[in-house]
């Protein structure tokens, strides 16, 4: 496996990755390089072991065998230097919900002991879109809006690596489209991310690598092209292209998620 064509090397390496609960063998022997800067798209269905590498890679769970390093840092022997250089946004907003935005923000910048925390959060309301609802609680935020929060907590401190797990489950297509929006700046500034999902467009859109988790084992790892390449071209068939109900959906609300349809 390749990182990129630079000989920077990898920001994350896996080597031979193993975990068990008990009799249930979860990873068998994964490996993994991803590139400093890049998308890295894990792909698996439910069950496959997606959660489990990033909560290993994240160090809230210990491997079985294997190695692992992220920004250089081994995961066993410098675990804190790991946590200083990450962030993780797992499958559900972990927001406060009794606080407002920009608390949520501030609370976070204090914990990490940065200077002018208020500062910090003004701008990240400002990037993600959040400014006129900073001053709300965030219990009546949309999943979008929550999510978006969710990531911009998730980058006070600059990490190098973020490892975002399903980060759009639940959303509708338009928070969805908002979510790959920030990914793709997000790797644009030159920050890593570990994406875990199921949904295959979600990878074909934002993806610079794909690896597909299956039985325990990465089966396939490469860019789109290769991907696609495993498989034999389909025969060609001219239809009448029918748009989706996602098309629909997009062309009718737009931008303006505030628009009702009666």
């Amino acid at each position: 496996m390749t990182t990129t064509g630079t000989d920077r090397p990898p920001a994350i390496q896996v080597k031979g990755l193993e975990k068990s609960y008990k009799d249930l063998q979860v990873l068998r022997g994964v490996d993994l390089d991803v590139a400093p800067g890049s998308i890295f798209a894990l792909l698996g269905s439910n069950g496959a072991g997606k959660t489990t590498i990033v909560r290993i890679l994240a160090t809230l769970l210990r491997g079985d065998a294997g190695t692992a390093t992220v920004n250089g840092f081994d995961l066993t022997t410098q675990a804190a230097r790991v946590r200083e250089s990450i962030s993780l946004t797992g499958q559900f907003a972990a927001v406060d919900e009794v606080l407002t935005g920009r608390e949520n923000l501030v609370l976070v910048a204090r914990l990490r002991h940065l200077p002018n925390p208020g500062a910090v959060a003004d701008d990240l309301l400002a990037r993600f879109d959040l400014t006129d609802a900073g001053a709300r609680r965030t219990a009546t935020y949309s999943g979008g809006m929550r999510r978006r929060l969710d990531i911009a907590m998730s980058l006070i401190g600059s990490p190098s690596v973020v490892f975002l797990d399903e980060p759009t489950t639940g959303l509708d297509p338009q928070a969805r489209n908002d979510m790959w929006r920030i990914v793709r700046e997000l790797a644009d500034d030159g920050t890593t991310v570990l994406l875990t999902t199921q949904y295959l467009e979600e990878a074909e859109k934002l993806a610079d690598r794909i690896a597909i988790l299956h039985g325990g084992r990465i089966i396939a790892d490469g860019t789109l092209a290769e991907i696609k390449a495993l498989v034999p071209p389909a025969e060609i068939e001219y239809v009448e292209k029918q748009p989706t109900l996602e098309d629909v959906f997009l062309a009718i609300v737009g931008s303006d998620t505030t628009k009702e349809i009666s």
